[in-house]
Parts: structure tokens; C-alpha cells; sequence
């Protein structure tokens, strides 16, 4: 008879770490590895593979070893998941139906944990699996809220709360939530200060530093020793409008902590979404400030007057939709000669910089509107388009694309784990010397960060499909409604367009090619 085969599955989170009872150590990696092993082999199980998450939420779904087993289970490589507790495998109730009571018994996989005695076997079992969803569930509501409200306090007293300062301040080691002045980076913000002060552009400032090899902030970090993680994109080592933009209206240059500009969604995810400006919380002289207050103020005087408002119907037509097809910066407006103009702001910071995207708002309305009348066009022939037009399909293949994707980039993480894994008796052995492991330990550690962001992106992308999947095509009732517009509104761009790309203009021509990422 052949024997079954049990993945064992282990997670501690910082929250677990935290407790600093006689529980929290029962709940270690090791103790889980222990208990369940010993559990395993006294049902005559096999072990197929010990997946472990450690520093992880219960609460988090990108946990890269449970993704990995679950993967492998909707493979049938094994025939049960093995948990200390059911928490430990989530403490989602939207988590457990989904995978526990609906999925894993689909592909003949049972679901066991020792201590809350859950089984996926037992028929009888569903309500005790429910409970412990519900209260896990319940677990995490009231923990992000008693962190909300600690974080909340800290922050009305005060303290910095973040994991990095801004740039030219660093964190005070004597001091928890308390900011020093970092001289070498704090003398370019009162460089930065000045030159805008002086009458200089912000383009014209990013130009400046760049020019001089100045470090911008993220790269200044990763020169300082820092493990800061750049957000997705934002790669670039150089001076941009957006960060001198940014500093020259930050308040923590005056000693004032603003905190609070952003909130999460939601306890269940990492997702964070702007908050209205009368929510932040904002705290006058809680460090030493870097910029005088006159020189702040006249800096402040000089955004507002240049801050002039361009004419309704204009501004913000294309807002936050109109990229650059060739570094995909959102592109900002401008005004020359009485035209309005769509621009990249990297055009002029750097001599290494894209070549940058220009159009006129103008021309652009123009442009998106011809393609709208043609799609009108198409479409006002239902009974063809009926007949010839499966309208989810495109959606379904790009999801299959999608997930395809999503299987190559977790064998990737697999092959990089095994390699890892190899690394370390190699180098015992001296087949690898102590720089030659190092370097391809970051190799591998860098190659594994960026499958999980390549997954993360495709399950976002996954996501967004369901829901248009779910929802039916829709493309018939706003074509209805929007039938050859003779002028776009703010309105209609929010409703029919997701994103818009423009290239740079065709030497020898006046086209600029764009590609428009319709809503439908």
C-alpha cells in the first residue's frame, strides 16, 4: 500500500515573536517543525516538504512558502497539509472556505491541525473549522485596531513612526521616534531651498544635481548602508521634478511632524490609499529643523503664485492617465504661449534621462476622440458584433497568460530556494571561497525578491480581470452612452480610460504615436 504524503506547513509572525510568554515559544519554527514531524511519522506518513514562513501575518496571502505549497497541492503532489494550528495556515475566514472547505478537498488534499484538532476529512468537523476562522478573523480586527490606536498616539505625541527619515534627517539611536539632522544630506535640502528661492525651476534644480553626481535620496540610502526598498518603477539613481517638488512643501524641514497621509484599505491588505488632508496629524517642533522659517515661507509664497490655475475643461483632462511610453512617468502639464502641453518631467533632468513625451492637450483630445468615434463605429452593428464577438475571451486568455506566467516565475523561486540551499556545503567543502558565497548568496536573494514582485504584480493583474470577468462585458452600454462626443469631459476620461501612452514625436513628422488602454 502506498503511503501518504504530508506537507508540513510552519509560520511565525512578529506579532507571535512579540508575546514573550511560555505559549510564544511552543509556537517557534522549531517547536512547530518538531511536533509536527513526530506527528507525521508516527502516522506513517511520508514527508514531502517542510514549507516554512517566518516573520509573516496570518493575515498576508503572499507568503512565498505557502503559495508554493498550495501550488503544489493543486498539483496532488502530496495528499495532506499538516499545521500546528489552523491559524497558522491563515487566520483569513475568506482564506479557510476558500482553500480549507472548498479547494484543498476538490484536489483530494485533507487539511489537519493538532491543537484545535480542524480536519477537512470529518464531515462533522466544517463547524469547528468555521469558528476558528471567525475567531482568528475576529484576532485580526481587534489587533490592526490596537495597533492603529498605539501608532495613532505615538504619532499625536510627536514621534516618528516609519522604518526610514526622510531624507536629511536620520533616526536618533538614543532616542526611539526621534529625528537628528544627517548634515551631508541636509546641506542639499538648504541647497535645494535656496535655489527655488533664488528663482531656479525644479527641473532646473534636479538638472543641477544630477550634473554633480549629487546621490538622489533613495540612492543615498542604499550608500548609507540603508535596506530601503524602492518602490516598484522607481528605480532610477537620479533627481526627478516630483522629489524637489515634494521637499520644498515638506513641513519636516520646519520641525513639524506631519504624519498620517496615508491609511490602509483594510486589514487584510497592505494597500494603502491617501487620506483628506484635515486627517493628518501634524505636530509642531518635535526636532531641530534643517530650513529657517522666513526662508520656508518665501518658498512657500513662490508655489502659490506659480500655482496658476489653468482654464475650465483643461486641467486635469488627462490627469494621472497621460504616461510616457518610454520611461512611463506620468506626464505633467504646462503652458506655452497660451497652448496647453502634456510633458515628461524627465525630459531635462539628465543627459542620461528618456528623450521624454510632448503633445499638446489639444491634439491629444483630438487623437482620443477619433479612436472613440471608430470604436462607435464598430460597434453600432450589434447583431455582427453579437455573432462574431465573444466578449469575455480576451479576458479569460489574458488571465490564463496571467497564471502561466505566475507558474514559471514559482519554479524560478523553487530552483533559486535549491540553490540557495546548495550554497552552504560548497562553501564547508571549499568549493567556494567566502566572497564567492557571499556575492552569490545576493545573487540569489535579489533573484527571489524579484519573482515574488513579478507574482505579486501578475496576481494583482488576476484580481482586476475576476472582477471585469465577473461583472460581464460592459462595453455596449458605455459605447450607448458615449457615442461620437464632440468634446471629452474629466467625466468621461474616468469612466472610458484607464491609461494613455505617448511616445516621443517621429523624427521627420508631426505624429506622436499613443497607445490609449480603453476601460472596456
Amino acid at each position: 500500500m502506498k503511503r501518504e504524503r504530508a506537507a508540513i506547513y510552519c509560520r511565525l509572525s512578529e506579532e507571535d515573536k512579540g508575546k514573550g510568554s511560555a505559549e510564544n515559544d511552543s509556537n517557534s519554527i522549531q517547536n512547530q517543525r518538531a511536533l509536527l514531524t513526530e506527528y507525521a511519522h508516527s502516522q506513517g506518513w511520508e514527508i514531502y516538504e517542510i514549507y516554512i514562513d517566518d516573520d509573516y501575518s496570518g493575515a498576508d496571502r503572499s507568503r512565498p512558502a505557502f503559495k508554493r505549497m498550495l501550488h503544489a497541492a493543486e498539483e496532488k503532489r502530496f495528499d495532506i497539509i499538516l499545521c500546528k494550528t489552523q491559524s497558522r495556515f491563515s487566520r483569513e475566514l475568506e482564506v479557510v472556505e476558500r482553500y480549507i472547505n472548498r479547494l484543498l478537498p476538490q484536489w483530494g488534499i485533507r487539511f489537519l491541525s493538532l491543537v484545535d484538532n480542524a480536519d477537512s476529512a470529518n464531515e462533522d468537523n466544517l463547524l469547528l473549522r468555521q469558528i476558528n476562522g471567525i475567531m482568528d478573523e475576529h484576532y485580526l480586527a481587534e489587533l490592526s485596531k490596537n495597533i492603529r490606536s498605539v501608532l495613532t498616539h505615538r504619532r499625536k505625541n510627536g514621534f516618528h513612526i516609519g522604518s526610514f527619515a526622510l531624507y536629511g534627517y536620520k533616526k536618533n539611536p538614543d532616542r526611539r521616534g526621534h529625528l537628528l539632522i544627517d548634515e551631508e544630506a541636509a546641506a542639499v535640502v538648504r541647497e535645494v531651498f535656496t535655489l527655488f528661492s533664488q528663482g531656479y525651476g525644479k527641473t532646473a534644480i534636479a538638472r543641477m544635481l544630477n550634473e554633480r553626481g549629487i546621490p538622489n535620496p533613495t540612492e543615498y540610502k542604499r550608500l548609507q548602508g540603508i535596506r530601503y526598498r524602492q518602490p516598484k518603477g522607481k528605480g532610477s539613481t537620479l533627481w526627478k521634478y516630483f522629489a524637489i517638488s515634494n521637499m520644498l512643501t515638506n513641513e519636516i524641514y520646519i520641525g513639524n511632524m506631519v504624519q498620517g497621509k496615508y491609511g490602509s484599505i483594510s486589514y487584510k491588505t497592505k494597500q494603502n490609499k491617501p487620506r483628506p488632508k484635515e486627517e493628518w496629524i501634524r505636530t509642531e517642533r518635535t526636532h531641530e529643523p534643517i530650513i529657517e522659517q522666513e526662508l520656508w515661507e518665501r518658498v512657500q509664497k513662490m508655489l502659490a503664485e506659480r500655482a496658476k490655475p489653468f482654464p475650465s475643461g483643461t486641467i486635469g483632462l488627462f490627469a494621472r492617465k497621460a504616461r510616457c511610453a518610454e520611461c512611463g512617468y506620468t506626464l505633467r502639464s504646462s503652458k506655452t504661449k497660451g497652448k496647453y502641453y502634456l510633458q515628461c518631467p524627465n525630459h531635462h533632468i539628465s543627459k542620461e534621462s528618456c528623450r521624454g513625451a510632448f503633445i499638446s492637450v489639444e491634439r491629444l483630445e483630438r487623437m482620443v476622440l477619433q479612436e472613440l468615434h471608430t470604436i462607435s463605429d464598430a460597434y453600432l452593428n450589434w447583431e455582427e458584433l453579437e455573432r462574431q464577438l465573444d466578449f469575455c475571451s480576451h479576458l479569460k486568455e489574458q488571465r490564463a497568460s496571467l497564471q502561466k506566467s505566475i507558474h514559471a516565475h514559482e519554479k524560478k523561486i523553487e530552483e533559486a530556494h535549491k540553490a540557495v540551499r546548495e550554497l552552504y556545503p560548497d562553501k564547508v567543502r571549499g568549493v567556494l571561497s567566502e566572497a564567492e558565497y557571499l556575492d552569490l548568496s545576493k545573487h540569489f536573494s535579489a533573484e527571489l525578491q524579484q519573482q515574488e514582485r513579478l507574482i505579486a504584480d501578475a496576481e494583482r493583474k488576476i484580481i482586476d480581470l475576476d472582477a471585469r470577468i465577473a461583472a460581464g462585458d460592459n462595453r455596449r452600454a458605455i459605447i450607448e452612452k458615449y457615442i461620437n462626443p464632440t468634446h471629452l469631459t474629466r467625466e468621461m476620461v474616468e469612466i472610458l480610460i484607464d491609461s494613455i501612452s505617448v511616445g516621443r514625436r517621429i523624427a521627420g513628422t508631426r505624429e506622436v504615436p499613443i497607445t490609449i488602454y480603453w476601460r472596456f
